[in-house]
């Protein structure tokens, strides 16, 4: 009994001995291990470390999916512009290697003009980077790890903004409370104005983080911003409140409003030139004080025989009650009626600035008044009737 519980624990320990050698071996072999001889001789032969693959996990395998779907669309995408500029370039009879965006926004008004304002509404043919919006890059490796400590928040570059001027803010507060302590103050002169300035929109704000984010979110950002803002020190953090406004476009104050001049009579006058509209063309010279004379090429306002041009062209006086307190003095060619009276119409607007007060320019700016008018007749299109008509389809 006693010599099998000795065996037993010679195995036992012959065992536990190659384990621990095996563990320890740094190559990829393990040198024999000579034991005592006879029965208990035992040679170890290690098989090659086996050599795991490195698992991907399944978050970084459906971004990999993600990613090659919008690589492969757009290449497609890409291709697809560049067959078309090709085809536009042949059109136009230039040579496709050194065809220019530029380039291609001419043909495209050429060959399909629109009468639309807003540019935006017209056709265009960009590259498709321009036109599809930029997309994340990868936010976590291969294992799965994220990058950022807000992954897992879903909106990472939001939560980051937040924590920022939170940081921004306590910074502030510890430097308030240093100097109380001191007994300084904070210097007025250097004090941060935003009189002209106005935080990011909630659009332009989710392009610069790349996040889509609601109302809510957006309301949490601006009372943070507005906090921070507000603080006597401000001015030391000038760098990043900076980042997110956005300045304000007052026309009225970048629109340099001219002086009057004095003629012959002692009256003030105004002469506005290339008052443009359609095809007509016009100087418009306006005089305080008058009686509400108007003169049109000579003629009085009998000129246009329609009464919507007369209305036209009485309107921005009526809107700034100046009838009757001025004289307008008009010399127009070129185009109809309709457009010689929208050209007289914004010469008179622009040179009432000079006779009004800031606020009433502000509401002439606002009504349309200040604003050129660019549109047009669009032109008839081949193969059809006029512009947009077509012509009426018969099936015998």
């Amino acid at each position: 009994m006693s010599l099998r519980v000795l065996s037993v624990n010679l195995l036992k320990n012959n065992r536990n001995f190659i384990q621990n050698a095996v563990r320890n071996s740094k190559g990829p072999g393990v040198q024999a291990l000579a034991l005592a001889p006879y029965a208990t001789q035992v040679t170890v032969q290690a098989t090659p470390a086996a050599v795991q693959k490195q698992k991907v996990s399944k978050a970084m395998k459906a971004y990999l999916e993600r990613a090659k779907e919008h690589d492969d669309f757009m290449k497609t995408q890409d291709l697809e512009f560049q067959i078309g500029k090709r085809h536009l370039a042949n059109m136009m009879g230039a040579d496709a290697e050194t065809f220019t965006q530029e380039d291609i926004d001419e043909a495209i008004a050429y060959l399909f003009p629109s009468g639309l304002f807003d540019k935006r509404a017209r056709p265009a043919m960009r590259s498709p980077e321009e036109v599809f919006p930029a997309r994340k890059a990868a936010e976590f490796d291969e294992t799965g790890r994220p990058f950022h400590s807000m992954f897992y928040t879903g909106k990472p570059n939001f939560f980051q903004l937040l924590h920022d001027i939170v940081e921004e803010t306590n910074k502030l507060y510890d430097l308030e409370e240093r100097m109380l302590r001191r007994g300084n103050k904070p210097d007025e002169n250097q004090k941060l104005e935003t009189a002209g300035f106005q935080l990011l929109p909630k659009d332009q704000l989710e392009r610069v983080l790349v996040e889509h984010i609601a109302d809510i979110e957006y309301q949490n950002f601006t009372n943070a911003m507005d906090r921070l803002i507000s603080l006597p020190y401000s001015y030391k953090s000038k760098a990043f409140i900076e980042r997110y406004l956005k300045p304000l476009i007052d026309q009225s104050k970048q629109l340099e409003v001219p002086k009057p001049k004095i003629d012959d009579q002692g009256r003030q006058y105004i002469t506005t030139y290339e008052c443009l509209r359609k095809t007509a063309r016009a100087d418009v010279t306006v005089r305080l004080p008058g009686t509400g004379k108007i003169t049109i090429n000579g003629q009085d306002i009998s000129y246009f025989s329609s009464e919507e041009c007369k209305e036209q062209l009485l309107f921005p006086l009526n809107y700034s009650e100046m009838l009757g307190k001025v004289d307008v003095e008009a010399n127009v060619e070129g185009g109809g009626p309709s457009g010689q009276a929208g050209a007289i119409r914004w010469g008179i607007a622009m040179s009432l600035r000079s006779f009004v007060d800031q606020e009433m320019i502000e509401s002439m700016r606002l009504a349309g008044l200040l604003t050129r008018d660019y549109r047009r007749r669009e032109r008839k299109k081949y193969g059809q009737e006029g512009a947009r008509r077509k012509y009426t389809w018969k099936k015998r």
